[in-house]
């Protein structure tokens, strides 16, 4: 399985690093501080199993990315947020997340 983690905190990329490091199935895990970095790494063909991606981003946000990769993608994609509102939860599965999980 090989799963992109998308989040601008350096510490939060570095707390998943950690939690998945060595996890049963795992076979590669790549790391993006942007979605820019994400969305080239799958135009060019990378392909995931699994996305997961924060929804508060600089450039654009998860919610948008979501969008955008449903496009073209059937992907599973997991939102991690801060945002624990009913309201952001129910926006983010309706654009095409497949969990919803706050940090």
């Amino acid at each position: 399985m090989k799963i992109a983690v998308c989040d601008d905190d350096k510490g939060c990329l570095d707390s998943m690093k950690r939690l998945l490091a060595g996890y049963p199935g795992i076979s590669r895990t790549e790391y993006y501080q942007d979605l820019s970095q994400l969305s080239e790494a799958l135009e060019n063909g990378m392909g995931y199993d699994l996305v997961l991606m924060d929804i508060d981003m600089p450039e654009m946000d998860g919610i948008s990315a979501t969008a955008k990769l449903r496009e073209a993608s059937n992907v599973p994609v997991i939102l991690l947020t801060a945002k624990s509102e009913d309201s952001d939860k129910i926006l983010g599965l309706n654009i095409g997340a497949d969990d919803y999980i706050t940090k």
